[in-house]
């Protein structure tokens, strides 16, 4: 008998452990801290206010991919660049901010969750996708003599 039942479910592709989503949330909030109090000296990243909106680590918690979206969303490819130069140096801030046993490499790559959103919503207000969206007008069909239908 295997150790672990299936109870009768399908096996398939599984999501990041509570593990996982715990330790992605820790690095995040520390992350944006580190952001928003250190001063990096790159010019891709003067001046601009960079959100991170999720962590994804790794299961054996070493590395993490950080998807980030400066404010505004502009020249976000330079940011991401920028922010990739200096990983080594927020990896160094992270471990002195988180508790955990190893310190996660970091990968940074651009969030298009906001871009795909952005996209969403002009195909919301294209006329033809709003046509369909609508609900049909109600019918008096079930008045006509004509579609009578014989109950016994």
């Amino acid at each position: 008998m295997s150790r672990h039942a299936n109870n009768g479910r399908k096996p398939g592709p599984q999501g990041p452990s509570q593990r996982q989503l715990r330790a992605g949330e820790l690095v995040r909030h520390a992350l944006v801290e580190i952001l928003r109090e250190e001063d990096i000296n790159d010019p891709a990243l003067a001046g601009v206010s960079v959100t991170v909106t999720e962590v994804r680590v790794s299961p054996d918690l070493r590395h993490a991919m950080v998807f980030a979206e400066p404010l505004g969303g502009g020249h976000a490819p330079e940011v991401v660049k920028g922010l990739n130069r200096h990983a080594k140096f927020l990896r160094g801030r992270l471990g002195r901010m988180i508790d955990m046993k190893f310190t996660p490499d970091l990968k940074f790559l651009h969030d298009q969750s906001f871009d795909d959103a952005v996209r969403m919503n002009r195909l919301f207000d294209d006329p033809r996708v709003q046509r369909d969206l609508l609900p049909d007008p109600p019918s008096d069909s079930w008045k006509d003599p004509d579609s009578k239908k014989e109950w016994d």
